[in-house]
């Protein structure tokens, strides 16, 4: 065995002998010798001795209703943390992966070097990247965050014990915090005796933003950055921004009735004000590091004479993150805000802006260093995540669109738009859309249905533009749903271009995508407000469950290869969302060999 996995096979041994210290302590040893009863069992059952198998058998029948509980929730511990040490071991010092190697940034470089690539061609294409990671909450995500992260603790502490020059004394430091958090996760109720609402799963995954992407986007712009430089000989821009996070989450309404206009408010309000927390903490640190008293004289021109100008300046910032977060604290909890829009941050470049001043002076005054440390890092977070710290999707399903707009035209007289032909729907739908008079009567009551559509268009129109990235349809299949989304959105005044987002689903659905979106763009309006660009969402996990991962694998290619043309033919710059599931159950396979595949 090699010495790489040599180490993963000591990392599991030691998170179960620690396991089992755990279990001993908690259930007693009587448990912890059944526990490992069944498991020689197991293993010898497995490796074809039909006696074990038959043992096997006959002690988990004969197991005691109190003691079920224990060993099944032993082997599911030791499962989370073989899962741990595995997946550590994929970024651990000593693995070496062929594959993940080939598809590093230092291989790609080193690809296009090869190739001669032109310096020109490079940039230009790396100047328009744009790589869109969409957070979703799926109600199959059972583990708790308390326990997440309890196991990103773990994860932690194997990194440090992988230093080959700890002292007995440190190591023993580290294996002790291990044993405690493993006695922890032990202790902790891993099943929610609560359903999470949507505006708890948004806390979820505003937690993997913390805990995660928060630190992993600017070191992948900082190696991107890196790798560039030996390749074009100068540094990538620093209000690059080839990274953006979007999110589903409180905006994903398809089929699930408890996320509603509300709820979609609530979450805008969490983000703003998780925003401002983790730019508070990013600050307050930057306070402790900007103590130089040199500046150029612009930046003494534009904010003032003082002693430590770039700490006058940060302070500042820190005063107006403080303000923020009392703002939407008041929001969430339903309170007149304390203080008033005008003292908070609401827009990116309040941010940008004099922190990019500091950058500028740093680096014009000798400072290089200092401004391309945690300076750096702050501005990247600024462009990727924002002060809203993720773009909001807001997704519904098309029929819902359509009966909304049967009941309008039902209480005005003018028929019932849901038995309308393709045809007939599209002419009044761009009639109404280039209308300047409203559709929707003042005072009328529509079902709660209709209105909880109306309210969530509502949402969507008090929103400053870009902080909803798109509004997707669901199960879309005609011109016609599309439309409607449009003129829902104008009527609520909407005053900008939010793109609409057919998503084909299905088998029939991928097929006719190119027609339904040939359709739309023969329209003078549409082709108008899109500013020649489309977003198409291509489904993975319903198509295969429509179809079979087969089927659906090539009806997406072909769609994709469709559409391409399509927009090619045209003129007409095409964003392919692919909606990936979670496992390859619901459409998934590893993304990197997937998109390859793609025409």
């Amino acid at each position: 065995m090699t010495d790489e996995y040599r180490t993963l096979r000591h990392n599991i041994n030691m998170l179960g002998r620690f396991l089992g210290e755990t279990i001993n302590d908690a259930q007693g040893e009587d448990i912890l010798t059944l526990i490992e009863n069944v498991r020689q069992l197991s293993k010898q059952s497995r490796a074809g001795d039909s006696q074990a198998r038959k043992t096997l058998l006959d002690t988990l029948s004969t197991i005691s209703n109190e003691n079920i509980i224990p060993v099944a929730r032993a082997f599911s511990h030791f499962l989370n943390l073989t899962n741990i040490a595995e997946q550590y071991q994929t970024v651990s010092r000593q693995h070496k992966d062929l594959q993940s190697s080939n598809r590093s940034l230092s291989a790609l470089f080193q690809r296009l070097k090869a190739q001669n690539a032109s310096k020109e061609e490079v940039y230009k294409t790396v100047e328009n990247l744009l790589i869109e990671l969409v957070l979703t909450a799926h109600p199959t995500e059972t583990t708790r965050r308390s326990l997440v992260h309890k196991h990103v603790e773990i994860n932690k502490c194997l990194s440090k014990l992988e230093h080959d020059d700890l002292t007995p004394k440190e190591r023993g430091i580290i294996e002790r915090l291990l044993l405690r958090l493993i006695a922890e996760a032990w202790h902790t109720n891993e099943i929610r005796t609560v359903r999470p609402t949507p505006f708890d799963e948004a806390k979820w995954g505003y937690a993997m933003i913390e805990n995660s992407l928060w630190q992993g986007v600017p070191e992948f712009l900082r190696q991107l950055n890196e790798h560039a430089r030996e390749f074009l000989g100068y540094d990538l821009p620093v209000g690059l921004r080839p990274v953006r996070i979007s999110s589903w989450m409180g905006g994903d309404r398809d089929g699930n009735p408890f996320v509603t206009s509300k709820i979609t408010q609530q979450v805008l309000y969490l983000a703003r004000w998780k925003a401002a927390d983790l730019f508070l903490n990013d600050i307050k640190s930057l306070a402790d590091e900007l103590s130089m008293m040199k500046c150029t004289p612009e930046f003494t021109a534009k904010y003032g004479e003082h002693l430590e100008p770039y700490r006058f300046v940060v302070k500042a910032l820190r005063a107006k993150l403080i303000a923020t977060l009392d703002y939407f604290d008041d929001c969430l909890a339903n309170r007149p805000p304390r203080v008033s829009q005008a003292d908070i941050i609401m827009e990116d470049n309040q941010l940008w802006e004099p922190l990019y001043d500091c950058y500028q002076s740093l680096m014009a005054c000798g400072m290089r260093i200092i401004a391309n440390g945690s300076l750096l890092d702050i501005l990247h977070r600024i462009r990727c995540f924002g002060v809203t710290l993720s773009q909001m999707d807001i997704r519904q399903e098309s029929t819902r669109h359509t009966d909304a707009i049967a009941e309008i035209t039902r209480y005005l007289g003018v028929g019932d738009y849901g038995q309308w032909s393709e045809a007939e729907k599209q002419s009044f739908l761009v009639r109404e859309l280039n209308s300047r008079r409203p559709l929707i009567p003042t005072h009328w009551e529509p079902s709660s249905e209709t209105q909880e559509i109306l309210d969530t268009c509502k949402v969507i129109a008090q929103q400053k533009q870009g902080v909803i990235a798109c509004y997707i349809i669901s199960m879309a299949r005609s011109a016609s749903d599309v439309l409607a989304v449009h003129l829902l959105l104008k009527e609520a005044g909407v005053s900008y271009h939010i793109p609409v987002v057919p998503l084909f689903e299905t088998l029939d659905d991928l097929d006719a995508s190119e027609g339904v979106m040939r359709q739309l763009f023969n329209i003078g309006w549409y082709r108008g407000v899109i500013n020649n660009h489309q977003m198409v969402m291509i489904g993975y996990s319903d198509s295969a469950k429509d179809a079979g991962m087969m089927a659906a694998s090539w009806a997406q290619y072909r769609a994709q290869e469709a559409l391409v043309n399509l927009t090619e033919e045209l003129g007409i710059e095409l964003t392919l969302f692919h909606g990936r599931g979670g496992t390859i159950g619901r459409g998934g396979a590893p993304a990197h060999a997937a998109l390859l595949s793609q025409p």
